[in-house]
């Protein structure tokens, strides 16, 4: 297919807001493809060139694209820029500047050539790339149509936006076919690659999937339940550990290579540099290939005690990692084994897998296996977490003893209590909100540039208006959030954002920035797009950890709601 009849359906899917119309577009352009085009165009859409957890990035900022924008038309970069001030949006502009200019196109690309041209500038590096950059993305833009010119400039800028995830992808491939699409979900969750996915769906050769080195799997998450009770009788014989503070790592190990790859909980893949305790990681297990889920932990040796989270992600700095793992080191909780040797324990009962991880693991300072008592008593459960929260501890996760390892938060597989005593009257667990723009401020905060958060939480590909904060925001952590907005700023609505007038920010903020917030509840709120609002919400911290991917969801907030 030619790259300007996919930029006919991108034209369509940005003029769209219905997820089943947009479905219904995607399926029509996957069926039109064939197999070689299938994997390239479905990164396209979604704004990559490869799976999140691969990391390629263009690195331009829009000052670069304004050069090769200007570049490729013969324009002044001054019009560029005095355009892009206008509409917002350089996409707009570029296409404005080449239909003026009517360039003669020889050849029309196929989407194949435009990815591959894409990736050439991506993957560019070293002395006088950035002249490079500038040079072939000028020249990629010349030998575009109009409309496809809209869309490839925003790609590099990350801008691209057109409303729709992952998820709308697997409906739009499994083409209303729920069985397909549960297919299609549990082969995603180990394999998150929705381009690869698609090219076997396309060649028929959609199968059950394993756990590889160096790819990482969708974690299991937790629900809440602050009833022991009701644990035991949803849950059945449960195994109760503990709740650590930390920073979650999955590390990958393949020894005849000594490959070693680390990435967090959404996903990301993290310089193993960043944790020199692990460079003779192959020491401390008995395996010759392993993926370990675990809870990276400060140590406070002169106290003895565990470090909060605020002191563990510093260690996720990229400048002085040697003097900053001295002052914070680090021991990895390890609660969960999905590989050993080739054999995937996805499927194996918790049990099991408990068994496979005492069996390989060489339990010491470094790699501390999590304590785990079984039991089916509810009292055991209340003193356990009572005994973890006085140790400085978040109190328990309480874990399906003859449960999968099944990604999400599905089946009541874990569960999280953190409900402290003394806690009557607020909510009784925090909530991941996505901060989708800000107000400027009045009186002091004025010289801040921002005096409250707008931030949302998600509801399917739609982000939804939760409530504004203000309340915890310190002199030193506006700087901080406004710092980082800065970055995300957005002219007009995100087209995935729902807000009610009334609510409109200053400033719109692309989804990017999780921050933590608490309440004292949950209450219903017509004023909010979401229908739910928070009473007295207080900022915590940013969660440096997730991404908007990892942020709340509607379903996760009627459980807390529900625990109210």
């Amino acid at each position: 297919m030619e790259f300007k009849e996919l930029a006919i359906y991108l034209e369509k899917l940005e003029k769209t807001s219905s997820r089943l119309a947009i479905t219904a577009l995607l399926s029509d352009l996957f069926k039109n493809l064939i197999s070689d085009e299938i994997q390239n165009t479905v990164y396209l859409i979604l704004g990559q060139l490869a799976p999140s957890y691969e990391s390629i990035v263009f690195n331009m900022a829009d000052k670069l694209i304004i050069k090769a924008i200007a570049k490729a038309y013969n324009q002044e970069e001054d019009l560029v820029n005095k355009l892009y001030k206008e509409k917002g949006d350089l996409g707009i502009v570029s296409e404005k500047l080449a239909d003026n200019v009517k360039i003669n196109i020889e050849k029309d690309l196929k989407i194949n050539e435009v990815f591959t041209k894409l990736l050439e500038i991506a993957n560019d590096s070293g002395e006088d790339s950035v002249l490079r950059k500038e040079e072939k993305t000028s020249d990629l833009l010349k030998h575009l149509d109009p409309l496809s010119v809209r869309f490839v400039t925003r790609i590099p800028i990350g801008k691209l936006r057109l409303g729709f995830s992952e998820k709308t992808v697997i409906d739009a491939l499994a083409n209303h076919n729920k069985l397909i699409q549960k297919e299609i979900e549990e082969n995603y969750n180990i394999r998150p690659d929705i381009g690869y996915l698609a090219k076997l769906i396309k060649e028929n050769k959609l199968e059950d999937i394993s756990p590889e080195i160096g790819v990482p799997v969708v974690p299991i998450l937790c629900q809440r339940l602050n009833s022991t009770t009701e644990m035991i009788k949803k849950m059945g014989t449960v195994a109760v550990e503990p709740k650590f503070d930390g920073l979650r790592i999955f590390i990958h190990f393949r020894r005849k290579d000594n490959f070693l790859r680390i990435f967090t909980r959404n996903m990301n893949f993290l310089d193993s540099n960043i944790f020199p305790e692990l460079k003779n990681f192959g020491r401390f297990v008995k395996a010759d290939e392993i993926i370990l889920d675990t809870e990276a932990v400060g140590i406070d040796s002169k106290r003895e005690m565990f470090l909060d989270f605020q002191k563990t992600i510093q260690r996720r700095r990229k400048h002085d990692v040697e003097k900053t793992s001295g002052e914070v080191p680090l021991q990895f909780q390890v609660f969960d084994c999905l590989l050993v040797d080739g054999e995937s324990l996805i499927k194996m009962p918790y049990i099991e897998r408990r068994k496979k991880i005492e069996s390989v693991v060489i339990n010491g300072d470094l790699l501390k296996i999590d304590e785990s008592t079984i039991t089916n008593d509810p009292e055991v459960i209340k003193k356990l977490h009572f005994k973890y929260l006085k140790m400085g501890l978040e109190g328990v996760v309480v874990k399906r003893a003859n449960g999968q390892y099944v990604s999400g938060r599905t089946g009541w597989n874990w569960v999280k209590m953190k409900e402290e005593e003394g806690m009557e009257g607020r909510l009784s667990d925090t909530i991941d909100c996505i901060v989708m723009g800000y107000f400027v401020g009045k009186g002091k905060r004025s010289q801040f540039g921002l005096g409250k958060i707008l931030v949302g939480i998600k509801d399917g590909d739609k982000i939804r208006t939760l409530t504004k904060v203000g309340t915890g925001l310190t002199e030193k952590m506006l700087v901080e959030v406004k710092k980082r907005l800065e970055k995300l700023k957005s002219k007009e609505k995100p087209k995935e954002y729902e807000a009610q007038k009334d609510l409109i920010p200053d400033v719109w903020a692309t989804p990017s920035l999780v921050v933590e917030v608490s309440a004292d509840s949950i209450s219903v709120s017509s004023k909010h797009s979401l229908g739910l609002s928070l009473r007295f919400p207080r900022f915590l911290k940013i969660r440096e950890d997730k991404g908007a991917g990892e942020a709340t969801t509607l379903e996760e907030l009627k459980e807390i709601l529900k625990l109210q």
